[in-house]
């Protein structure tokens, strides 16, 4: 730990961990084909730590964190550290090389699914979530937390361990239910818990660990009277223990609330705080009883997104910190995983849009001057008005913006469309149908290259698009879909490719960030007002309606999906981009549809992601943006044209009302494995009024999964769903696209979903 009389200090909460040039996804995706061994995956993964730990203390760090890296996902790094393992898989541990047991808890195989996939705090990461239940048994397995730190410790870097805090290790847990039983209260295991922490506290402290680093980010969101309590008996505990290190806890992603003054009444060392778009002022902090005790990570640099932190401000604000807490740490909010490595790959990002972009490098060497200006005085370059950087902004844009009415807004009443789309698709009962995107050749992809690279021509690159498209399209026919898909081969990903082309964004080369396992995207950076300068879906859509009589749906991204995964403009409020992008896909639908296109389906997985972790004013607030938002990217077209949403699903009553208010004539929900309690959330009345009135769509197997499920089991889900909902509502379809998939998982898995829509039919026709 740095002493404060050496000036400030400065650290990171984590950092990107795979690897500058993808790496780690090349070894995994070898090994899991079985073209690498597990030796060599071993050593990709020891040099990504050793790199990325002598990296960081070579930057000016005075703390490096450790324990960041992860073959797979953190959350189940964390589990397994705790000995968090759910019965099912018991039996497989056996026989299994631990690292091939990790992998099978977090990837499945045809006959045991995995963990579930959940999104990780309104970001574009997911973990996979682990299993408690009221006999789970906890147990300390610490050998690679320690033999990283060892490592470290020889090349003479001391690690500040990270590990998932106690409290949101249990909450970001699923509780196992006995049948016929309540839901266990999974905080019921913290006092077999916090004895497995203090053990491995000791081992730590044994090896010459100075300090650790809890995170608790479930309590950057709204917490009950009892979890409050837990987090404080908690922490009053861990900071008792006999032989410890010092214990930084830190809240990322948001607000720390009530959990700040907490932790300041406990013997906990440190605090880290999320100060990037969470601003606590230094008088409010003030009056936080035994805060001025505490050291304070301050985190002012923000690891969500890329924009460069104003410095003169920042430091003001640091200073005005400092003079509450003067034991104060300069710091990143949240952990760096959320964003690109380096920025001086890109090669061609203009100027003006760069010159104001920090990737996870840049961030560190902003993190380290920031603490050197705090302790001996900002440089002469710090001083005079720093250059400010105007994009020009589009008037025909801005005036399209001011020129919106609640009329655009509005689309014929329900019950007119679904009469009106019955009889243009006579549709049966129970469609079936995919959710857009098919798996990609490596073909396809090199083409897509060689097209950016100049070596193929349009033309050449459109015959081999065209000819996967009609290899879709005729497997389509031959499974027995309903409606049928395109398949996207032409996208590289659901969001860059709008992004490459609609004007306002900018894209990168390089820009990868982990989403889970060995998949990575690269986030597009909006930096600018949004146009659509041509349509950009139209050309393949309508060839593939060219080569069936069954409909093909048109599929393009959603306004709210596109900001919540791109890194944002911060220069005016999210609502007006958000409307900005949602005219330009307004447009498309109207081209759409002029070239037949009777089914369009407009993504909007993200529309939870962006939902504030705290409710009241400002989460309604969001999802009234939200909502008009989708409203007026979908309310142009005619009532027989049938509009879809793809959305993933939230228990908070919130959301129901939000994804009733989309007003989409079909809405298909990331479900799969809670299908039971999200049906009947959906199906019943509430407070606020009914569930979903429009067609539903849950997704009844999932789709990032391997496992192919059999017609049974698919029959039992459908049969619930057109209990809860009608038949004559109900979409069968997977919970997202099947890009990720082989052909033979993907193929079988389709065909029992089919199998399974046409006996549900069957049925309902007959009790007609």
């Amino acid at each position: 730990m740095v002493n404060v009389t050496d000036g400030f200090g400065s650290s990171i909460l984590g950092y990107p961990r795979i690897g500058p040039h993808r790496e780690l996804k090349r070894a995994l995706e070898s090994y899991w084909h079985g073209s690498l061994s597990r030796e060599n995956l071993l050593a990709v993964g020891r040099e990504i730590q050793e790199s990325q730990f002598d990296e960081l203390a070579a930057a000016g760090l005075t703390q490096v964190p450790g324990n960041t890296f992860s073959f797979y996902d953190h959350v189940l790094d964390n589990a397994l550290l705790f000995g968090a393992v759910p019965k099912r898989f018991e039996p497989y541990r056996e026989g299994l090389h631990p690292l091939d047991f990790y992998f099978l808890m977090a990837r499945g195989r045809p006959d045991l699914r995995p963990l579930e996939l959940v999104r990780f705090f309104g970001t574009n990461y997911h973990y996979r979530q682990p299993e408690l239940d009221a006999d789970t048994e906890f147990s300390l397995h610490p050998e690679a937390l320690l033999d990283e730190f060892d490592r470290a410790m020889a090349r003479g870097i001391e690690l500040r361990p990270v590990v998932l805090g106690p409290l949101s290790l249990l909450l970001l847990s699923k509780a196992g239910q006995v049948p016929g039983e309540t839901e266990f209260d999974r905080l019921s295991l913290l006092d077999d818990l916090l004895p497995v922490y203090e053990e491995l506290f000791e081992i730590l402290a044994k090896r010459g660990s100075t300090c650790v680093q809890l995170d608790e980010p479930c309590f950057a969101a709204d917490r009950s009277p009892a979890e409050l309590a837990a987090f404080l008996t908690a922490y009053q505990r861990l900071s008792t223990a006999p032989l410890r290190p010092r214990i930084l806890v830190t809240g990322q992603y948001g607000d720390f609330g009530e959990a700040t003054a907490i932790l300041a009444q406990t013997q906990v060392e440190a605090i880290g705080l999320d100060l990037a778009g969470h601003r606590v002022r230094p008088e409010e902090l003030a009056k936080i009883p035994g805060i001025k005790r505490k050291r304070l990570y301050a985190g002012v640099i923000s690891g969500t997104n890329v924009w460069r932190a104003d410095r003169r401000v920042t430091l003001d604000y640091l200073s005005a910190l400092s003079r509450v807490c003067p034991d104060l740490v300069v710091s990143t909010g949240t952990t760096l995983l959320h964003v690109p490595y380096d920025l001086l790959v890109e090669y061609d990002i203009d100027g003006p849009v760069a010159d104001r972009l920090a990737f996870a490098k840049q961030k560190v060497l902003e993190v380290v001057s920031l603490a050197k200006a705090l302790t001996e005085g900002p440089s002469d370059k710090w001083h005079g008005r720093p250059r400010e950087v105007h994009f020009k902004q589009k008037h025909a844009v801005r005036q399209r913006v001011y020129a919106i009415t609640p009329q655009m807004r509005e689309r014929e009443p329900y019950e007119v469309r679904r009469d009106a789309q019955r009889e243009k698709l006579n549709l049966p009962l129970v469609p079936a149908t995919t959710l857009g995107s098919f798996p990609q050749t490596d073909a396809m992809r090199q083409a897509r290259y060689d097209l950016g690279e100049g070596k193929l021509s349009y033309d050449d690159y459109r015959k081999r698009v065209e000819a996967e498209i009609e290899s879709t399209i005729r497997l389509q026919e031959d499974i027995g879909l309903d409606v049928l898909v395109h398949g996207e081969h032409e996208r590289n990903d659901m969001i860059q490719y709008f992004a490459e082309l609609l004007d306002g964004f900018a894209t990168t080369h390089f820009g990868w960030v982990q989403v889970y396992g060995s998949r990575c995207v690269r986030p597009p950076v909006l930096y600018g007002d949004v146009s659509r300068p041509k349509p950009m879906s139209v050309e393949w859509t309508t060839y593939a309606q060219s080569l069936t009589d069954k409909p093909v749906k048109g599929i393009v991204t959603g306004p709210v999906t596109m900001v919540a995964r791109s890194f944002v403009r911060q220069d005016q409020p999210l609502y007006e981009t958000a409307d900005q992008v949602a005219l330009a896909i307004r447009d498309e639908l109207a081209d759409l549809e002029k070239a037949g296109v009777s089914i369009i389906q407009v993504d909007e997985p993200s529309i939870r992601e962006l939902l504030p972790l705290r409710t009241g004013t400002q989460s309604r607030e969001y999802l009234r943006w939200a909502v008009n938002a989708f409203r007026l990217a979908t309310s142009g077209v005619r009532a027989q044209t049938q509009i879809h949403t793809h959305i993933a699903y939230s228990g908070r009553a919130e959301i129901v009302r939000a994804i009733e208010e989309l007003d989409a004539d079909v809405t298909a929900i990331v479900a799969t494995r809670s299908i039971e309690w999200v049906l009947k959330a959906l199906a019943e009345d509430t407070e606020e009024g009914h569930g979903l009135s429009h067609g539903v769509g849950p997704g009844v197997y999932e789709s990032r999964s391997a496992r192919i499920p059999d017609i049974d089991e698919l029959d039992e889900l459908l049969t619930a769903a057109a209990r809860a909902l009608t038949p004559e509502r109900l979409w069968a379809n997977p919970d997202g696209g099947l890009k990720t998939r082989h052909g033979w998982q993907l193929e079988p898995a389709l065909r029992n979903m089919v199998a399974a829509a046409r006996r549900v039919r069957r049925r309902a026709e007959s009790e007609r």
